[in-house]
């Protein structure tokens, strides 16, 4: 390409959740020039609607995905290493009602899980008797014996944002609540982007549609692509009621309709049920869990626990829509999770890549995957991510108890719960958010709970944080807690700190 020096950007991508962010990363770690667009908040979309999970999908190795399995579960891992503060290991009951599945089979697909992905730091399964013990306290009579296997948890929205905050340290531009408007493919791609009513143009020679369930939004709007892309949407809904049960475990249930379901132990005082799988259609911006799902997630759990579920019990509900590359399952949950990467690289025009599908999991082996395809146009860059921390990660993946301790050695004020809270969220990085503060008045006002204006301003000046849903939704989940006074009063706060810094 002739012109290739005049481009403002080697790549620009479209799409600020957990693809998008770490193809930024990856790329910038290999000194690339990358802008990112989003255009809400960071991992807004589906990205923060997930299950919460780092896993190898034990439900997979029903429809013979191993290479998706074996990669998965060799990132759990690195996943844990790279993040130790945001991903920790989890230990899943699976009941075995011997009418659903065989439990020998069973048995043999948790054996393939264990030895599929070179597992070091994560226990292997043993078989549980559930007549009595505490695993087996909140479940009916109806299951004898089940299974307990490893996989890990994870933040997924933070995961999200310290992507793109290792990306803007090693050079990336990253802008929310951009919109990209229009994109021309001459020799470079011409980008129009609109943000607060202003519009500007930037210029990338590859630009990456990373726009998960809005892909095919973004070919025929902004592309002007009349191709339909294959592209398959996905809804999985998910509630949040009081906890089930006491102990640190998690459990999948399987479902009459061969599916499975989570029950997670979630911000202490709840647990997390979900997903569904069913096909979508409507509008993207307004995904809500349905009547109908809450429903069927409630009857799930009761068909296993002993506290029965009403949808009144419900404290939060979410939804997302996962973006599936179609290849012709007849139903969504038979659709795969694997990821595809679609190079359109004309003679006469710039690249453009395509992202479909995808894992949290996998997600750092995608964005390798995808710089791989456009390698061709860029001096060759090595690999970096697999041993690489993301910012707040630098300590022993089983460190956190350690940090916690010497946090508050060094902030006395802090309560237990407050400083794990803070070291779960920003790892060895509580010292940007702490600074000298000599007690928990010198942190600012409080808006509930122990969210301090300290860090909210932490939040808003190193992560993109602009409203208090960015905050209590995304950035953490202390909405749960959050009553609309105190929400009211931390939107103020924020608009008032925007307004001092103008």
């Amino acid at each position: 390409m002739a012109q290739d020096n005049m481009a403002d950007y080697d790549i620009a991508i479209i799409g600020g959740g957990i693809n998008g962010t770490g193809i930024a990363r990856d790329a910038a770690g290999r000194g690339l020039r990358v802008v990112l667009f989003e255009q809400n908040d960071l991992a807004s979309g589906t990205s923060s609607a997930s299950t919460k999970l780092i896993h190898g999908g034990l439900r997979y190795l029903e429809h013979g995905a191993l290479r998706l399995v074996r990669e998965a579960l060799t990132e759990r891992e690195v996943m844990l290493r790279m993040a130790p503060h945001l991903i920790r290991p989890m230990r899943f009951v699976l009941p075995a009602p011997p009418e659903l599945r065989s439990p020998l089979l069973l048995r043999l697909g948790l054996f393939v899980y264990d030895h599929l992905g070179g597992r070091r730091i994560l226990p292997g399964t043993r078989t549980l008797d559930l007549r009595d013990g505490e695993l087996a306290a909140p479940l009916r009579q109806r299951v004898r014996f089940g299974f307990e296997y490893s996989d890990c948890w994870v933040d997924d929205a933070r995961l999200v944002v310290l992507n793109a905050v290792d990306a803007a340290a090693r050079g990336a531009v990253i802008r929310t609540r951009t919109r990209v408007v229009r994109a021309e493919r001459e020799e470079l791609w011409r980008v129009v982007v609109e943000s607060r009513g202003r519009r500007d143009v930037v210029s990338a020679r590859v630009l990456i549609n990373a726009a998960g369930p809005w892909a095919g939004q973004v070919a025929e709007n902004v592309l002007h692509d009349t191709a339909r892309l294959p592209l398959r949407l996905d809804k999985g809904s998910h509630i949040v009621v009081p906890r089930l049960f006491d102990h640190d475990r998690a459990y999948i249930l399987q479902t009459a309709d061969r599916r499975v379901v989570f029950a997670i132990p979630y911000e202490n005082d709840f647990t997390l049920v979900g997903t569904t799988d069913a096909g979508f259609t409507g509008e993207l911006g307004a995904v809500t869990c349905s009547a109908e799902e809450t429903e069927y997630l409630c009857g799930v759990v009761n068909d296993y626990f002993r506290k029965q579920l009403k949808p009144d019990d419900v404290v939060w509900s979410f939804a997302g829509v996962r973006s599936l590359y179609d290849d012709g399952a007849s139903e969504a949950k038979d659709a795969t999770r694997d990821y595809v990467l679609d190079l359109d690289d004309p003679l006469q025009g710039a690249p453009l890549l395509t992202v479909y599908g995808g894992k949290i999991t996998t997600y750092r082996r995608l964005a390798e995957a995808a710089l791989e395809e456009i390698e061709h146009l860029f001096k060759r860059r090595r690999n970096w991510t697999a041993k690489s921390r993301l910012p707040g990660g630098d300590f022993d993946h089983d460190g956190v108890d350690a940090l916690v301790s010497q946090a508050r050695r060094r902030w006395p004020f802090l309560t237990e719960a407050h400083a794990l809270r803070l070291v779960r969220a920003y790892g060895t990085r509580v010292e940007q958010v702490l600074g000298n503060a000599p007690n928990l008045a010198a942190l600012g006002p409080r808006f509930g709970g122990d969210l301090t204006g300290a860090e909210v301003l932490y939040l808003m000046t190193n992560e993109w944080a602009q409203t208090e849903d960015d905050v209590l939704w995304r950035r953490s989940k202390l909405g749960l807690r959050h009553t609309p006074a105190e929400r009211e009063a931390l939107a103020r706060f924020m608009v008032e700190s925007i307004g001092r810094a103008a």
